[in-house]
């Protein structure tokens, strides 16, 4: 994610880190092309130049902007829910190390309570590893004992194997008496919350949107783009291959954008900052454990915050 003042009027034309242009331009700058070599013909051939009417450029381009804003609406969305789902993981996590602390009545309850927030700072690498397909081993190494490492990799699905440990020292608490039925239950509904968000990440992950929309868009900008020169040439002239680029621009830009968004538990430049967020995670549940070496927050790094 990009996290950089707002820039002002004369770094706006010149921003690079951050802008969609790099994602872009081999299309843009063929675009471009493609008008230069219009141009150039209708020059030659001056009257014998084929004079396409702009009107249908003009519906087709309103059309094609539509659809396009629905699609970056659709794609926002999906950035928009991960997001509140990350923050909701937050919240959760703070609730379950405040609400354990009833369990530090003796030396096992404290031991016990440890051991579940160790747990979940576990669960919470393991699900960012698994959302952004990285070696959930090498995520949670320095949380799990070797045993539990391989118990955990083992597993089809880490996270959620982290959370049956969890409910089993739940389990172990409230059979000696540490917890009633009713802080049993509240606890207990903390780890359902976090499996109600390990499920809504997936389903953001695992479904895309409909491929034969994105591809639909994706040919119709391309060939507006490529056609729009014929249509403009006569009425434009020389500032033909100009207008076809910013046309260029903003419609590829947006489809390029799209597809950011569309999958926000990415690595590009505008997906969601996951490790960022879980860093934050780590930070809290180490302070309620007591941990003497805290991590540092993550920082951006040339104005990229991951």
């Amino acid at each position: 994610m990009i996290v950089r003042p707002r820039p002002t009027m004369r770094q706006l034309f010149f921003i690079w880190k951050g802008s969609i242009i790099p994602l872009i331009f081999p299309q843009v700058l063929f675009v471009t092309v493609v008008a230069a070599l219009v141009t150039l013909a209708a020059a030659l051939a001056g009257p014998r130049f084929p004079d396409f009417a702009s009107g249908p450029f003009t519906f087709l381009g309103i059309s094609l902007s539509l659809f396009l804003g629905f699609r970056n609406n659709a794609c926002y969305d999906r950035w928009w829910e991960a997001r509140k789902h990350y923050g909701n993981l937050l919240v959760v996590m703070r609730c379950l190390a405040r609400d354990s602390q009833i369990l530090d009545g003796d030396a096992e309850g404290r031991h016990q309570r440890r051991e579940i927030l160790r747990l979940a700072t576990a669960f919470t690498k393991a699900l960012t590893a698994r959302l952004r397909d990285r070696p959930v081993a090498d995520a949670v190494a320095t949380e799990l004992s070797a045993t539990e490492l391989a118990a955990c990799t083992a597993a089809r699905n880490p996270p959620d194997h982290l959370l049956r440990h969890i409910t089993r020292l739940l389990l172990d608490a409230r059979r000696p008496g540490r917890l009633d039925s009713v802080t049993y239950a509240s606890l207990a509904e903390h780890i359902n919350q976090l499996t109600a968000i390990q499920g809504a990440c997936e389903r953001i992950r695992h479904t895309a949107l409909p491929f034969a929309y994105t591809l639909l868009l994706h040919r119709t900008a391309h060939l507006f783009c490529i056609l729009l020169p014929f249509g403009v040439v006569h009425s434009l002239g020389y500032a033909t291959p100009l207008l076809t680029a910013l046309v260029a621009y903003t419609f590829f830009g947006l489809d390029a954008l799209g597809d950011e968004l569309e999958e926000p538990f990415g690595t590009a430049q505008n997906d969601l900052p996951l490790d960022a967020m879980t860093r934050n995670i780590e930070i809290d549940l180490a302070e309620y454990r007591g941990l003497e070496d805290v991590p540092e927050p993550l920082k951006p790094v040339d104005f990229l915050l991951m």
